[in-house]
């Protein structure tokens, strides 16, 4: 099933926030939202009557334009809830209408589904800002920051939070108590945050520094120990700031070294060493600038603007090997921020962000925020809602919050039913779990939770996983959790029961049913199962499988009379599948030889023109190897024969149907379809879960992506990791083709471009033999289930360089001739089928 989620790529995303912002910017704090800037709210007149009287109808004629433009929006919202720009276009057109209360709740519902980009959190808050007056507006505003800096890293938005509450809030204007300890609180926020972001990090230190600055100033110069102690807490911050990697460090010591001489440890800036005042802190700054100058040139890539998205995320990845080599845990959470930050819907960024805190802090507030925004990022993605879910369970979240995300991963949309299949299992194994720690977490919790879990994984899935290992692995975990956990064997029976009537012609169902029965030592009711299915007619050889099966059970549980009555059963059983088999053979058998025939029939019409110089049993030995040649081997590959052609020049060639010289031959060969590859990229190594979406989207920022062909296996319908991919032209190719080794699904992709040259060139060494019998060597457009188009040299067995004079065994030259042809003829299928039964 393809994902249906519409949502927009990051650049698109990005973009779409940007321009949000500059055709929407906040009104003045004195001119309300909606006004346009310039124009008086009074509508006193500035200008003629008449121009008045224009400027009335333009905006008259615009409102209703926009009224028309939201009513539509309105409902395409309705219908498709998920429409990330349809959102933005609406916003942007309420704002314009100065309708705040619809504003507000066009934002909310926006902020629902997803995470909304600094920009726009930036937009909101001033809005809100240049309209409400009092500590309790001030208080909504606040906590607009709060979310808006939860959802992405932005340091630009925390100083904008920073300077909000140091200007509005009165405790904090005020230097109480309160609000210094307020306002150190936000400030170590925003440095646990951002304070480790190596190019826009000190710009929250040096806001810090002025705040607890300006207190220094706000002491009475009386209170000696007040000031010393606010003296220490400013060295400290300096000290903090310089052993970290930042941005203008050198600039950072200078000013610290003025500082400390205003202080009066040293006469002047230039005699001030730290080295002998506070050894530890030239040390530690030492130990930073050397680890800023190692991640200079990642961060000058990370930064290039003449770089493609896909080229700056592949930098991204590289940075964050590089950090994961040195192991600091919070400098490595930090980059993986700043990534999602400029890349929120990338996929293999969000799996490795989440693995990596599942692994480091395992359980937490920080992580859950992480795996709930992950989940807003990038919704379609079924692994990251099962990872949310066991890490609710690793903080051993309530139950009601347990609910709620899963019913919410339930509404998503997902690529595979698999995925979908993993959620229900994952929530079944979370409610086990709980079962059995019911008695230390205080709760209450019984089985039924449980069945009905099963029941709604079952009513969903089932239409779709008909057949599948899936499913049966689904019904057989219920079977067992209803006979151990609920020791309830009537609900085992009946859910196996449920099982066979979708899936009855599956052999596993049935063998994994008795094999329950057996495990819980239940001989007779695997016997009564034996009974049921020996007779039913199984794909492949499950047929005979099972009652081989019913046999080995009876030795090995039953009495002699069980065997016996086992044999009984089996044994015509056994003879019925085998005389079918036998008949199934014999048909395939009459099949090749009508095929032979008629191949035979269009040689011999078409030997008169066969050049006089070659004898009759030369003639009879080319045409034989020519047969040979046209059908393979291997039975799953007889409908792939080459045919036979003439040509109009009296030749007969091997080709496909589709040469140009035969315009009054037979029909081209429409079951395969030929690929040329002459400008497709071969993949390799690529997930077994990997679709076209994904390949599509993998190669979006290359364009020109025509079909894709995902190789399977013929078997099992499932993936090889194999791929082809067609391009427009050249261009699109090679950059396709630069994306080799860039991740996929987690998964690092080989891409080359392919070339069927070299298939053709190991062909052109065995075309010697068809010029012997006066054909013409073509090209075949002959392929297997590897080859895609590819030609292939068909090879069977080397008859005509056989000697002469080779005799048969048993050869008699005294022998008559009669006797000769009477022995040498061949039997028919009935002659052989009935001296088989015979013996």
């Amino acid at each position: 099933m393809e994902m249906e989620m519409e949502m927009v790529g990051e650049a698109d995303r990005k973009e779409m926030a940007d321009e949000a912002q500059d055709s929407a910017m906040p009104s003045p704090p004195d001119e309300p939202v909606g006004v346009p800037a310039g124009s008086s709210p009074s509508g006193s007149d500035s200008g003629s009557d008449s121009d008045s009287d224009s400027d009335s109808d333009s905006d008259s004629d615009s409102e209703a334009q926009d009224k028309l433009q939201i009513e539509a929006l309105e409902s395409q919202l309705y219908n498709n809830p998920s429409d990330y720009d349809a959102h933005l276009q609406y916003i942007r057109l309420v704002r314009k209408t100065g309708d705040l209360n619809k504003l507000r709740l066009a934002r909310e519902a926006m902020s629902t589904l997803f995470p909304l980009t600094p920009a726009i959190w930036q937009e909101w808050a001033r809005d809100e800002a240049s309209l409400v007056v009092g500590v309790d507006g001030h208080a909504v505003i606040e906590k607009l920051y709060d979310r808006g800096v939860s959802d992405y890293l932005s340091v630009p938005l925390w100083y904008d939070f920073i300077n909000f509450v140091r200007e509005n809030d009165p405790s904090v204007c005020e230097c109480s108590v309160a609000g210094v300890s307020k306002g150190r609180n936000l400030f170590e926020r925003a440095l646990t945050a951002a304070g480790l972001h190596v190019t826009e990090g000190n710009k929250i230190w040096e806001a810090y520094r002025e705040f607890e600055q300006a207190l220094y100033q706000n002491i009475d110069a009386s209170d000696a120990v007040a000031k010393d102690k606010q003296v220490q807490r400013i060295r400290n911050i300096f000290h903090r700031q310089l052993s970290i990697p930042l941005v203008d460090m050198e600039s950072t010591l200078q000013v610290y070294k003025a500082w400390e001489a205003e202080q009066g440890t040293s006469q002047d800036v230039e005699s001030c060493d730290i080295s002998k005042s506070f050894p530890h802190v030239a040390s530690a700054y030492e130990k930073a600038l050397d680890m800023y100058n190692a991640r200079v040139n990642f961060e000058q890539q990370i930064s290039r603007e003449d770089l493609s998205e896909a080229e700056r995320l592949q930098q991204y990845l590289i940075y964050l090997k590089f950090e994961h080599s040195v192991g600091d845990p919070a400098r490595i959470q930090v980059l993986y921020e700043r990534a999602i930050t400029d890349f929120p819907i990338s996929t293999d960024l969000w799996l490795d962000y989440t693995r990596y805190m599942d692994k480091t802090l395992k359980a937490g507030d920080v992580v859950k925020g992480i795996h709930s925004r992950a989940t807003k990022n990038c919704p379609w993605l079924g692994e990251l809602w099962v990872r949310y879910l066991l890490c609710l369970e690793r903080g051993r979240s309530s139950e009601s919050e347990f609910c709620s995300v899963f019913d919410k991963s339930l509404l998503c949309t997902f690529s595979t039913f698999e995925e979908y299949l993993d959620l229900y299992l994952t929530r079944v194994d979370g409610l086990r779990r709980r079962i059995s720690l019911a008695a230390e977490l205080e709760v209450s919790s019984d089985y039924q939770h449980i069945r009905e879990t099963f029941q709604r994984a079952s009513d969903y899935l089932a239409p779709h996983l008909k057949n599948t290992d899936g499913l049966l692995r689904l019904y057989a975990y219920w079977a067992r959790l209803e006979s151990k956990l609920a020791k309830d064997m009537v609900s085992a029976r009946g859910v196996w029961e449920s099982l066979l009537k979708i899936s009855g012609s599956m052999l596993e169902a049935w063998q994994s049913y008795i094999a329950m029965e057996i495990e819980l030592g239940h001989i007779r009711e695997a016997r009564s199962i034996y009974k049921r299915c020996y007779s039913k007619r199984f794909p492949g050889s499950g047929s005979e499988e099972v009652c081989h099966s019913w046999l080995r059970f009876e030795r090995e549980h039953g009495t002699l009379e069980d065997f016996d009555h086992a044999l009984q059963k089996v044994m015509p059983r056994l003879e019925e599948l085998q005389l079918f088999t036998l008949q199934q053979e014999s048909r395939t058998a009459d099949q090749k030889d009508n095929n032979i025939r008629k191949n035979d029939h269009e040689k011999r019409k078409s030997g008169a023109d066969i050049t006089d110089e070659e004898s009759p049993a030369k003639r009879r030995k080319g045409a034989s190897q020519i047969t040979k040649k046209s059908f393979l081997k291997d039975k799953g590959q007889v409908q792939n024969a080459v045919e036979l052609r003439k040509t109009g020049d009296g030749k007969i060639k091997i080709g496909d149907g589709m040469d140009q010289q035969d315009t009054k031959g037979s029909a081209p060969d429409t079951k395969s379809k030929a690929y040329t590859d002459q400008c497709t990229a071969f993949i390799s190594n690529l997930d077994l879960k990997a679709n076209n979406h994904h390949i599509r989207e993998f190669f979006s920022d290359v364009g020109g992506v025509g079909e894709i062909r995902i190789l399977k296996d013929k078997f099992t319908g499932k993936s090889r990791g194999l791929a082809y991919v067609d391009f427009i032209d050249d261009a699109h190719l090679a950059a396709a083709v630069a994306k080799n080794k860039y991740m996929l699904l987690g998964k690092k992709l080989s891409i080359a471009r392919s070339d069927p040259r070299k298939s053709r060139k190991e062909t052109t060494g065995h075309s010697d033999h068809a010029e012997s019998v006066g054909m013409a060597p073509q090209k075949s457009n002959y392929s297997t289930s590897m080859g895609r188009g590819e030609q292939v040299q068909l090879t069977g067995k080397n008859t005509f360089a056989r000697p002469r004079s080779l005799k048969p065994l048993g050869w008699d030259a005294n022998k008559s001739r009669t006797n000769e042809a009477e022995d040498e003829k061949p039997k028919s299928n009935d002659e052989f089928r009935q001296m088989f039964l015979k013996r």
